[in-house]
């Protein structure tokens, strides 16, 4: 029986101590490996050709989690090393994220959390189910080949069986019919000549080659729209029709933070953070840091911290959708220094 995701948090508390559960004899891990969960015994950097065949696979299934520090056989939770666990907490995940487009296409969404359980440090990386499935190999590297197709079967990666992968094609194909088909309905609804396409990656409202308008971000906000039905109060006015709901604005919460105030207001990275509490608790390490801000939630508090999002594009997915963007840094400011160092003296 497959493991209940919670895909809105996957690193949550409730979901990393539901992995590391154990059984009745409370010496083993309850959960075996699965469709969706992996576990391995420590981390290196050698290793990284099969750990990202994993992530294809857990991508061209339903997402999943590698889980690192625990031993094979029965599974035990022995915890990483210091210098696992110093290895897997300093993954460049920007990097990473570069290495698998490099390899694989579509993009895979992931995200990594080292967490302190039974006073031992364990790695665990979540893979998010695809977007766009299936994801293939661009070119041999390691065990990865060129144009294979990787499943994460019950307890195994292999490449994928017909049956796997004719599902993909045809959810994909009943996908993309049934958007077709939403759009031709609308299109048909206002006539053809009447259609335009939106473009909002590229702020670009385009109707046919010769009849394009660009949108700037700034303009974006003042355009006026005119509900169906009702009546603009000043004469030549120029509006917009909207055909369907409308929100009033002062219902939208919108926040942006420009990078210069983003700094201004949250000063240091976690290394620069991490120094600062080292500074006055010497005898600790960044695995008891790691610890009060997993467990303190510190991450969503715009008291301590702010993600730092690459693109406007990676700022809105995560308003929509509550996902955070792979390889997003977090910034952070002197309170949640002063917040962690009290909490690690017990105060």
């Amino acid at each position: 029986m497959s493991l209940k995701i919670d895909t809105d948090n996957p690193l949550s508390s409730e979901m990393i101590a539901e992995l590391l559960r154990l059984d009745t004899s409370k010496r083993y891990i309850f959960h075996r490996e699965s469709k969706n969960i992996e576990y391995k015994e420590s981390f290196n950097h050698a290793g990284w050709d099969e750990y990202l065949r994993n992530f294809a696979a857990s991508a061209n299934n339903d997402g999943g989690y590698m889980i690192f520090g625990v031993k094979d056989r029965p599974k035990k939770p022995i915890g990483l090393n210091e210098r696992a666990a110093e290895m897997f907490d300093s993954i460049d995940e920007e990097y990473i994220s570069g290495e698998i487009n490099k390899l694989f296409a579509p993009t895979i969404n992931w995200e990594k959390q080292l967490v302190i359980a039974f006073d031992k440090p364990f790695g665990i990386i979540y893979v998010y189910r695809g977007n766009i499935k299936p994801v293939i190999a661009k070119q041999d590297e390691g065990s990865i080949k060129n144009g294979e197709i990787y499943y994460r079967y019950s307890g195994r990666v292999q490449k994928i069986e017909y049956g796997e992968l004719n599902e993909i094609i045809e959810n994909r194909i009943k996908e993309n019919t049934n958007q077709m088909k939403s759009l031709l309905s609308k299109i048909s609804e206002i006539g053809p000549a009447n259609a335009a396409v939106l473009d909002v990656e590229r702020g670009v409202l385009e109707k046919d080659k010769d009849n394009i308008l660009v949108l700037d971000e700034e303009l974006i906000p003042k355009i006026k729209f005119i509900k169906e039905g009702e009546f603009s109060e000043k004469k030549g006015a120029q509006t917009l029709k909207l055909v369907g709901e409308v929100h009033p604005v002062d219902q939208v919460e919108i926040v942006k933070i420009q990078k210069q105030n983003l700094t201004q207001q949250y000063p240091y990275s976690f290394t620069e953070m991490k120094k600062k509490i080292l500074s006055q608790l010497p005898s600790l390490n960044q695995h008891h840091i790691h610890r009060v801000i997993s467990e303190n939630n510190l991450k969503d508090n715009p008291k301590y911290s702010a993600y730092n999002f690459r693109t406007k594009t990676h700022g809105d997915i995560y308003k929509e959708s509550g996902i955070i963007p792979q390889a997003t840094p977090s910034l952070y400011n002197d309170e949640v220094v002063d917040f962690i160092v009290r909490r690690l003296r017990g105060e």
